[in-house]
């Protein structure tokens, strides 16, 4: 069986408010605007998750609220507290406990880059994935017959995107 991640950076963050703390940073207008794009984007191209795990942060909560609003029926999500902020052990961990075939998961840099770098054999040519940028995008796919099946350099990239190559292609 194929199994498919959706692997998204949160959108961008607000800096604004000094108050907030790291884990209530809302998103700025420019996150507010990539989020729902990414989220047609997804759709457009069929990679339309059947379950979300998501960082419990604001912003993360946020970007997946932008991206899940775009897909055709609601689709389960799981907040996770373990998301914010996670390393690339933890995030595997994570999505070993995912249950559909097609999983988007949503957190945070540079746990995000070093776990998508991490799972692929293979990294996509566009230039701006080893960096990562808010509201990144890679689509992956596995050969595996359930996530915990899924190993570090088994994944292959089917696809990667990034806001900016959406805001070129208007």
């Amino acid at each position: 069986m194929t199994l498919r991640l959706i692997l998204t950076r949160h959108a961008k963050s607000d800096w604004d408010n000094p108050l907030d703390s790291d884990h209530l940073r809302p998103l700025n207008p420019r996150g507010q605007r990539a989020a729902p794009a990414i989220g047609r984007w997804l759709v457009h191209n069929g990679y339309v998750p059947q379950q979300a795990l998501v960082s419990d942060a604001t912003r993360t909560r946020q970007t997946w609220e932008g991206l899940g609003g775009q897909f055709p029926a609601a689709v389960p999500a799981q907040f996770e507290a373990a998301l914010y902020h996670a390393g690339p052990d933890v995030m595997l961990r994570v999505l070993r406990t995912a249950q559909a075939q097609t999983v988007i998961m949503i957190g945070h840099n540079p746990g995000i880059a070093a776990f998508a770098q991490m799972l692929l054999r293979v990294p996509p040519t566009h230039p701006e994935f080893g960096r990562y940028p808010t509201c990144s995008t890679l689509v992956a796919e596995f050969d595996a017959g359930d996530w915990a099946d899924v190993r570090y350099g088994s994944g292959q990239a089917v696809a990667f995107i990034v806001p900016r190559d959406l805001d070129q292609a208007d």
